[in-house]
This record gives C-alpha cells, sequence and structure tokens, in this order.
C-alpha cells in the first residue's frame, strides 16, 4: 500500500496543489488517483502562471481564446477552465463513491476582488456556473470583507474553499460564515445535504515568518508554531462542530465545515522535507500538497495520526508566544496582507502572459 494511501486509511484526504494541461494529457494526475489515493486538486494564479509560461500544452488554444476574448481575466478563464473540468471529470468516479466527501477541484476568484464582497460573490456565481460540476469548489479568499460573501455563496448552494486563513480569529469568522449561510439555505427549504466547503489554514508561512521574529531566548520555540496552531485549530473545530447549533444543521444533513492544510512544503531546508504532512495526519482533514513534497512524502513519509497529539504542549507553545508580545491574530493579518500580494503579482503576471 502506497504512503498516500495509508494517510486515507487514517481518515486525512491528500489533495494536490497544483494543475496543468501536462498533468492532465500526460495521464499523471490520473495515475496519482489511481495508485496513489490522491483525492482532490487545488489552484491558484500562481500554479497557472506556471503552468502557461513554462508548459506547451497550451499555445494552440491561447492563439484561439485571443482571436476569440478581448478582456485578459476572460482570456484566461477561458483558457483554465477547460483543465478545471477535465479535472472534476476525472475525480468524479471518487465524488460519487464517496458521496461528495471526496473528489473536489478549486478555482479561485481573481485577487483582484479580495475587498469587494459583491464582486467576489458575482465572480463565484458566474464561475460555479460555467464550471458546471457537483464536485468544483470556488476559492474565496478569508479577508474581513469577503467573510459576508462566504455565507452568501454557501447559502446559493456553492462548494466554497476558504483560503489565506493564518490566525484563530480568521478561521473563526470563517467557520461562522459557513454555518450562517447553511441556516440561512435551510430556513428556505432549500437542501443542504450537497454543500461542502473547506477552510484552508497556511502553515508553512507561519513558521518561515514567527522563526525570524522570536528571541534567541526563544530558540526552542522555532518550527513549532504552525504545527501547534493546527493542533489547536483542530481541538476548535471539533468543539464547535460538535457543539448544539450544528447539531441542528446535522439533522437536515448539513456537514462540517473541513479543516485544509495548506502551504505544506517545507520553506526552511533546515527542517524535515515532509515535516508539515507527518505532523498533520488526523481524521475529517484535508491536506493539499505541492509536487515536491508528495513526491517526497512517497518516497520516504511516514503516515501515522498526530494530529490530535500533544494539545496541550502545543497549547503550552502558542502560550509562550503570546508571553513574548506576538499576538497571533495581528501576525495573521499580516500574513494574509503578503499572501494577498504574492496571488495579486501572480495574477498580473498570468494576465500579461495572454494579453
Amino acid at each position: 500500500m502506497s504512503r498516500l494511501r495509508r494517510i486515507r486509511e487514517l481518515g486525512q484526504q491528500v489533495w494536490l496543489d497544483n494543475l496543468s494541461r501536462e498533468l492532465l494529457d500526460s495521464g499523471a494526475l490520473a495515475r496519482l488517483i489511481a495508485e496513489d489515493g490522491v483525492a482532490g486538486v487545488t489552484s491558484n494564479p500562481a500554479i497557472f502562471y506556471n503552468a502557461i509560461a513554462k508548459g506547451d500544452g497550451y499555445g494552440a488554444d491561447l492563439a484561439r481564446v485571443k482571436a476569440r476574448e478581448t478582456d485578459p481575466e476572460r482570456r484566461f478563464e477561458a483558457l483554465v477552465l477547460a483543465d478545471i473540468q477535465a479535472a472534476c471529470d476525472l475525480l468524479r468516479p471518487l465524488y460519487d463513491e464517496t458521496d461528495g466527501d471526496m473528489g473536489y477541484v478549486s478555482f479561485e476568484v481573481s485577487p483582484r476582488l479580495a475587498q469587494n464582497a459583491a464582486g467576489t460573490l458575482a465572480a463565484a456565481r458566474r464561475l460555479w456556473a460555467e464550471i458546471a460540476r457537483p464536485n468544483a469548489m470556488i476559492k474565496i479568499p478569508a479577508t474581513a470583507a469577503c467573510v459576508p460573501a462566504v455565507a452568501d455563496a454557501i447559502a446559493d448552494g456553492i462548494n466554497v474553499n476558504v483560503t489565506l486563513i493564518f490566525s484563530p480569529r480568521q478561521l473563526r469568522d470563517i467557520f461562522a460564515a459557513y454555518r450562517q449561510g447553511l441556516e440561512r439555505r435551510a430556513a428556505a427549504g432549500q437542501p443542504v445535504r450537497h454543500i461542502r466547503a473547506v477552510a484552508s489554514v497556511f502553515i508553512s508561512r507561519v513558521d518561515a515568518l514567527v522563526d525570524r521574529l522570536l528571541p534567541e531566548s526563544a530558540a526552542h520555540l522555532r518550527g513549532t508554531i504552525a504545527i501547534a496552531a493546527a493542533k489547536d485549530a483542530y481541538a476548535e473545530w471539533q468543539e464547535i462542530f460538535g457543539a448544539a447549533r450544528f447539531a441542528a444543521l446535522r439533522a437536515v444533513g448539513a456537514r462540517p465545515q473541513t479543516l485544509l492544510w495548506a502551504s505544506t512544503g517545507t520553506k526552511n531546508p533546515a527542517y524535515r522535507d515532509v515535516r508539515y504532512v507527518e505532523e498533520l495526519i488526523g481524521p475529517d482533514t484535508v491536506d493539499t500538497v505541492p509536487d515536491a513534497t508528495l513526491a517526497a512524502f512517497i518516497d520516504h513519509g511516514e503516515a501515522r495520526a498526530t494530529l490530535a497529539e500533544g494539545l496541550a504542549e502545543a497549547r503550552a507553545r502558542l502560550a509562550e508566544l503570546a508571553a513574548l508580545g506576538l499576538d497571533r491574530d495581528a501576525l495573521g493579518e499580516q500574513l494574509q496582507a503578503e499572501g494577498l500580494k504574492l496571488f495579486d503579482e501572480a495574477f498580473d503576471k498570468l494576465l500579461t502572459l495572454v494579453a
């Protein structure tokens, strides 16, 4: 049994954090699904920039799209939505076999809309209709401005991947938005059983920032805070979605929002290359993994249930961090702003590429 399939046996889904025409046409994605148990796909502007700039599968389509579309954003979407649909179709048997628990493909609204709830909701509705697959997920950023758009999209029956979550406050706001969207939909007499959403908590970027800020007296905390924060988030997720308020939604078929670990490639070369996969394996979660980290785990990763281990120690480390004056919510706002800037830059490069 492959190491990735062992992770699924432990209750966690592994998704691939990459998508390209080459992955589809070569059969590589199909093999990862069939042989290694990859259960979903995520994408973002940087991923598609690399796919189009470095791949050789888009040239003819790009020429046709340029002749048909004048707006660069529409050109980009016309070029890649077929890839999203093809990936959805590859994963559709898994989606059907698991009654909608697995088999999702995520596509992001324009990062230019990150502070525009109405624009984000309109884009989410349009993309959901154009992709037209029940196992698609529309990515919406967890900015304060877009929290209402998350609730509105859920109320509309759209599957949502809420991205760029870095702090406890951001995560709680997204959990609340998901619940509110479901409650509104249920109150309107609409079905909720088919709706799925993930909350994408970014991991390695937390350590990359915190490690730089820690004094030498707290050097023992380096490389530990991101994992500690994820363990704390998982415990809070269990409390929130096990509470009485969600029980009423569960009774009408609603599923809890799923925690997804993102940014799980190791950025510090001093750390084990698969640490952010190995240390966060637990039931009812998703880990979306970039190619290099996926290959490394298939080669030498250890699959065992680790996520629920050491919660008291994790919370003690977070308390130490707070005692040093490093506020996780403030750090999360900084990291989210940096993440939005990176996505904006990648999106601008992408639009220049297809212009």
